[in-house]
């Protein structure tokens, strides 16, 4: 099943090499030879007819706002039946008894339309309780001491609001006041931006949208051609489309500002956006995909296992959007929409980035690394049906089924979730130096140790060996017997082990613990085999790789310590120190090129104090 939904992917591929299935309607980038659909007459003439009768319309509606038909209320009849009411006579007292007359009356009228309308919505309800409920409500409206405290309160309001002052009485409510109007016209102008209204035409919905695109802030959007359609492929985190909720994707889009888009491609929508700014008014036919309910995503953070170059992806759907980075780097994954393809912005990357870019999601990039080693077994088997001997076809077949055995996706590296943690300054993180023999990591070790002995410690060993004079049990040696080694061994209670003249040794993960309770931080010099077991535990490691510098330099530093090697042993160091680095170099999270043991120590030291100061991304495993 993998390799048929894969081998659609190739194939899709090869064919749009340079031909991207999308395009970012306001997004540089190169031209995309798309395949060009004929033009749809009998479709434009329908849409021009539908922009004449949504014009009619339109037209028809802003008239009847204008138009008043004072027998629609109750209160507006009354109020055209006494046209004196609210008029000023000449005197005081006139005045007065104008207004009481006049709150009296339309008092008395809020009341009358108030009991229509419960009555009418008693005559609505179904069951007993509501009309039971409304009928109270009823009484309690024609009571005549509700009737008059009715209409003491809107005497009182209408004067209240007869003295406010029409201007501000200080200068601070001047200011309040600009402030307040500033804010309303932000808002309208909110809603001006992005509009939409919907219209029924010919038994079809229609929407116009308006969208305000500015400079800064680009569209956001993906199109694609559907025969001759022009449709919304992709809406883009942080863009003007996705912030609006307007546009969707599968809508299709007839026209844009007026100028049609059926049988145009999209390299031409791209050209045309270009050259639009200010108010984008999209005539659509809204998507007739199901649209799952809207939910709040979360941002999932990850670290990147594998380097990603978006120029050299045949799969990538749009390639003005695609995301580079390298193995190591922190994403910030903010949509998982589009399981294939994720949208993300690189850490530090977020205020110089205005759209997210894509990258490929985890199941697919292990779907397709899957097919790639696939590809590469087959190919080794070939290669040793050809030129492998007969005697050598065990041994072929043997690493053939190994290869197959890694093909399993919890061993193909993509990303792993972490997450922001601050160590506590009474329980500091172990640092484990990592690097090849004559790196110098074990010389800086030993300088930590002699310079700030109280700051820094060494877990106590375990050995199967007998004690000698000057040994003290659980100072230089935990001193166990061999079947008591064995037993934690196989319990999983060392980070690493092994026999030295028939003699076991091994650090235990409880030793680095106690380390840590003491509240002092435990040095650890590794070998690389012990990396996954370190950060399975619940040590929360910080990996330091000491990786050596050139082979004339490395010759150099060794020559000063008094060491001449070899140029086959350098040649080794160094090729050992770049496998490390390739096979497990997604565990480290920093690295020091020990071109000077000075300034490499002074490095270390940073990185230590750093974790003191900085919160540091971890696997999340770690904090659950």
């Amino acid at each position: 099943m993998i390799m048929s939904h894969m081998n659609g992917y190739v194939q899709e591929a090869s064919g749009q090499a340079k031909s991207h299935r999308e395009r970012a309607v306001d997004c540089p980038g190169e031209e995309l030879c798309l395949v060009k659909s004929p033009h749809c007459s009998a479709h434009m003439e329908r849409i021009q007819h539908y922009q004449e009768e949504l014009k009619k319309k339109r037209e028809e509606d802003s008239r009847g706002k204008h138009d008043i038909d004072p027998n629609a209320s109750l209160r507006l009849k009354k109020l055209s039946q006494n046209p004196k009411v609210g008029i000023d006579n000449p005197t005081f007292e006139g005045k007065e008894k104008a207004t009481k007359d006049s709150c009296s009356q339309e008092a008395v009228v809020e009341l009358v339309d108030l009991l229509q309308a419960l009555k009418w919505a008693q005559h609505c309800l179904t069951d007993a309780q509501s009309q039971q409920d409304a009928e109270l409500i009823m009484q309690l409206l024609a009571k005549e001491d509700f009737k008059n405290a009715y209409t003491i309160y809107s005497a009182v309001s209408q004067q209240m609001t007869r003295v406010s002052p029409n201007s501000p009485l200080t200068a601070q409510a001047k200011d309040l006041c600009q402030e307040a109007l500033m804010q309303a016209h932000d808002s309208v102008a909110g809603q001006e931006m992005s509009e939409e209204d919907v219209v029924e035409y010919h038994g079809e919905t229609v929407k116009l949208v308006r969208l305000e695109k500015a400079r800064d802030t680009p569209l956001g959007a993906t199109v694609r051609n559907d025969m001759d359609s022009v449709v919304v492929s992709r809406v883009v985190k942080g863009g003007a489309a996705e912030r609006s909720g307007l546009l969707s994707e599968g809508d299709e889009i007839l026209e844009i500002n007026g100028i049609s888009l059926r049988g145009k491609h999209v390299n031409e929508v791209h050209d045309l956006l270009q050259q639009m700014q200010g108010t984008l008014t999209f005539l659509l036919i809204p998507s007739s995909q199901i649209k799952p309910a809207p939910h709040r995503q979360t941002v999932m953070h990850v670290r990147a296992y594998f380097d990603y170059d978006p120029s050299d992806d045949p799969f990538l759907p749009c390639r003005e959007l695609g995301l580079s980075f390298q193995k190591g780097d922190i994403l910030h994954v903010i949509s998982q929409d589009d399981p294939s393809w994720w949208q993300a912005y690189r850490d530090g990357d977020e205020d110089n980035q205005p759209l997210a870019g894509l990258i490929p999601g985890k199941s697919f990039q292990q779907q397709r690394e899957t097919l790639k080693r696939t590809m590469t077994d087959r190919s080794r088997e070939h290669q040793g049906k050809l030129w492998y001997a007969k005697k050598n076809i065990k041994k072929r077949k043997k690493s053939t089924s190994t290869l197959s055995r890694n093909t399993d996706y919890d061993d193909i590296l993509t990303y792993e979730e972490m997450s922001l943690y601050h160590q506590p300054a009474n329980r500091k993180r172990p640092i484990a130096l990592i690097g090849p023999t004559k790196s110098g990591h074990d010389e800086l070790r030993r300088r930590l140790l002699s310079i700030e002995p109280e700051k820094f410690a060494v877990a106590v060993p375990h050995t199967t060996r007998n004690s000698r004079i000057h040994e003290r049990n659980g100072r230089e040696y935990h001193f166990v017997s061999r079947p008591a080694f064995d037993t934690d061994l196989a319990a999983g209670k060392f980070i690493e082990s092994g026999e030295y003249e028939k003699n076991l040794y091994g650090t235990s993960t409880d030793s680095v613990r106690h380390i840590i309770n003491s509240g002092r931080i435990c040095l650890l010099c590794l070998h690389t085999r012990s990396l996954q077991i370190l950060r399975s535990s619940n040590l929360k490691p910080y990996v330091i790789f000491i990786a050596p510098p050139s082979q004339e330099r490395l010759r150099t530093l060794l020559a000063t310590g008094g060491t001449t090697p070899k140029p086959e042993e350098l040649k080794e160091v160094i090729e050992k120190a770049r496998e490390m680095e390739q096979n497990f170099g997604h565990f480290f999270d920093a690295t020091i090129v020990n071109m000077d043991p000075d300034q490499a120590f002074h490095e270390l030291r940073r990185l230590i104090d750093k974790l003191d100061t900085e919160p540091q991304w971890v696997p999340t495993s770690w904090l659950c």
